[in-house]
């Protein structure tokens, strides 16, 4: 007998599941497809050019001269960055840079220190 999962709305261990393989929880008539919340789960890792997962908070190096849109500045091979934050997009790094200030990078021109 295989073990289901405890609802995620008010934690029943009495789940079972329907015959389209969605589960259902008897307590508080909560539905979900447990594949969803695994690939939903997978899609929000960050990784950096290595595979490292990175969090909030992590501190990363810099992989490659970057030039700086709009300005002459560049962003050196080497340069760390301290207190980085994830967030949603093409340039999933917010962070500010000693001598530039605040940019967006792209967690594949960056390692994790």
């Amino acid at each position: 007998m295989s073990t289901l999962p405890p609802c995620p709305q008010c934690s029943s261990t009495y789940t079972y599941e329907d015959g389209s393989g969605l589960l259902i929880c008897p307590e508080c008539a909560h539905e979900w497809n447990p594949q969803a919340e695994e690939s939903a789960e997978q899609e929000n890792v960050v990784r950096d050019a290595f595979g490292n997962v990175l969090q909030d908070g992590d501190t990363v190096t810099v992989i490659k001269d970057l030039k700086v849109k709009g300005s002459s500045a560049v962003v050196k091979v080497g340069t760390k960055v301290k207190g980085i934050r994830l967030v949603e997009g093409d340039h999933d790094i917010d962070c500010r840079i000693d001598g530039i200030g605040a940019m967006q990078l792209k967690s594949e021109f960056v390692k994790k220190a």
